[in-house]
């Protein structure tokens, strides 16, 4: 573990979100005329050597740097502080400059102000990230999953989608939400093929996904995706023209006669073009399968690729020549997991789940992660020859999207992996630079982050998810530079939703935090009256007891998940 990565990242994340929360509250009390004592990002004295300190004072207000860095402060004329000695006179303060003195709603837009900054910089932060771009998938379709209701209405690959049920798309995303919160029984969607418009009445199926929380959620489900099919084969039948002429699952097609072929759509049209009786020639790479171990897609690298060329006889359609996209070819069969138990082996093509085709491994892998550990009905083709068998998914934990070590989720799975994944589909740069634009996306886009945290902390609270998955400081360091690694959208996305996280924790009504003491404001407003000192310092004393204790369970998450590293650590110190 090199300590210098986990603070590169993590200290100026930090320190963005406390300096920003720490800078609502200063510019709201210099707006109503309180004087701000000290302006601290960081607990502890200054940073420093000898004379030289990161310590300011501007205008009756001292700014420093402190070395601690998970915090920060601001410290008003005036204003009570749990457990602080009585401060000095300040002998050139007006008696308006008092936080005390001001009115109530002046204290609560002081003290409001923090959580609001925290809420509004993902704002201006995805309006920046807009207008430097972001690369996305466009509203070209990339793939229509066999036997689904989209490919039954005739869509295609290739289709560009104009609007869905009359609300126009640009970018897939703005498709795949459209279809997956539509509560009809089916979808209309605007496509643009080859110049020409046209409209596509399709029956819309609900079908369950894992929320971000490990929850199953239904949405609507049509069978398209942006990404592309690879010209991996699957040939079901061996009586079919194409297992006759030797062609055999898993064999990825380079070319038909001589023209290049590089995802299924172009392996379909340079097909169709042929004259049906004509002789063509499959230009194949056969990837080796791996009887290794494991739940990811996976081929064997110990064994060359072996080029060929097969020829054969046109038939009507790729269909009746006997060939499908081998969208769930398994390479990798783990030892000890339910598949292999049942029997699958490499090499097998999975071709339908309790009766329903299966166009995709993300569908695939949908219907087992949402199983609840029901046994699943799994069509394949071995040989030649196709047959069924029951599965049951197990409970397994697997490492989280960041793959940091401790920070696991329990997913259903039965133990293969794909042979070769989707190619990249249709994308261009999303740029948007006019703010009267940018400002409605970029709060979209924060509300959309905001509702996925209150989901969040809402289940926290019913106990739909445990305490464990609380992150202290080391959780967040980790979760900081592992984001880094992925790269800066990733970096920033991460920011945001901690600066939402602290800007929505600090407005809980639990006393020392933000919501606490406004609701301590509230009270002393209708009471028209302060609350006693000694009220005011037990109630502080209690809460602060609260986000001891809470900060306490966070850290000892933190030191659960890396329990051997810091007993290594703590070995090579000494």
């Amino acid at each position: 573990m090199n300590l210098f990565d986990y603070l590169f990242a993590a200290i100026p994340l930090l320190g963005t979100l406390i300096f920003v929360h720490e800078l609502g509250h200063f510019l709201a009390a210099r707006a109503c005329g309180v004087r701000v004592l000290k302006f601290s990002l960081g607990f502890g004295s200054p940073i420093g050597f000898g004379s030289f300190r990161m310590r300011w004072v501007r205008s009756g207000t001292e700014y420093v740097v402190a070395w601690f860095p998970l915090g920060g402060f601001v410290k008003m004329l005036g204003e009570p502080m749990p457990g602080a000695e009585p401060e000095p006179a300040v002998l050139d303060a007006r008696p308006d400059e008092y936080l005390s003195a001001k009115n109530t709603w002046q204290k609560l837009l002081i003290t409001f102000a923090g959580p609001a900054m925290n809420l509004a910089l993902p704002v201006f932060a995805f309006m920046l990230v807009l207008w430097i771009g972001v690369p996305r998938a466009t509203n070209v379709v990339g793939m229509v999953e066999r036997g689904s209701p989209a490919a039954v209405a005739g869509v295609r690959a290739g289709d560009r989608l104009i609007a869905v049920d009359g609300v126009p798309v640009s970018w897939w995303y703005q498709a795949r939400e459209a279809i997956a919160e539509s509560g009809g029984d089916a979808i209309r969607l605007d496509v643009e093929r080859a110049g020409e418009k046209q409209r596509f009445e399709v029956p819309l199926e609900r079908r369950g996904i894992l929320d971000p929380f490990g929850g199953v959620e239904r949405i609507g489900w049509i069978g398209l995706g942006s990404r592309r099919l690879p010209t991996l084969l699957g040939v079901p039948a061996g009586a079919s023209l194409a297992a006759r002429a030797g062609l055999r699952s898993g064999d990825r097609v380079n070319r038909v006669n001589d023209v290049p072929v590089e995802d299924w759509d172009a392996l379909r049209k340079a097909y169709a073009a042929l004259p049906v009786g004509s002789a063509v020639a499959f230009s194949v790479v056969r990837e080796p399968v791996s009887e290794g171990s494991g739940d990811a897609p996976a081929v064997a690298e110990t064994v060359e690729p072996v080029s060929t060329v097969v020829s054969a006889t046109v038939a009507a359609s790729l269909d009746a020549f006997g060939v499908i996209p081998a969208t769930i070819l398994a390479s990798v069969v783990a030892p000890g997991m339910p598949a292999a138990e049942a029997g699958l082996e490499p090499g097998d093509l999975i071709l339908a789940v309790d009766g329903r085709p299966v166009g995709s491994f993300e569908s695939f892998a949908n219907s087992v992660r949402t199983s609840g550990g029901r046994a699943l009905e799994i069509t394949y083709a071995r040989d030649g020859t196709t047959r069924s068998v029951s599965v049951a998914p197990r409970l397994r934990e697997v490492e989280g999207p960041l793959e940091i070590e401790g920070m696991t989720e329990e997913i259903y799975q039965i133990g293969i992996g794909h042979a070769l994944a989707t190619l990249p589909g249709a994308s261009a740069l999303d740029q948007v630079r006019n703010p009267l634009t940018s400002l409605p996306r970029a709060l979209d886009m924060t509300v959309d982050m905001t509702v996925v945290f209150l989901r969040g902390l809402g289940k926290l609270v019913s106990g739909e998810v445990g305490t464990d998955k609380l992150a202290g400081p080391i959780g967040i360091a980790e979760i900081a530079r592992k984001s880094l690694d992925l790269g800066w959208q990733a970096y920033l996305s991460t920011m945001m939703l901690i600066s939402i996280n602290l800007g929505i924790l600090n407005l809980l009504p639990i006393p020392i935090l933000d919501g606490g003491q406004a609701l301590i404001y509230i009270v002393e407003g209708v009471k028209r009256s302060p609350i006693s000192v000694r009220t005011r310092d037990a109630v502080q004393q209690a809460g602060l007891l609260m986000i001891v204790m809470l900060m306490a369970l966070a850290f000892w998450n933190d030191l659960s998940r890396n329990w051997a590293q810091f007993v290594e650590w703590i070995g090579s110190a000494l």
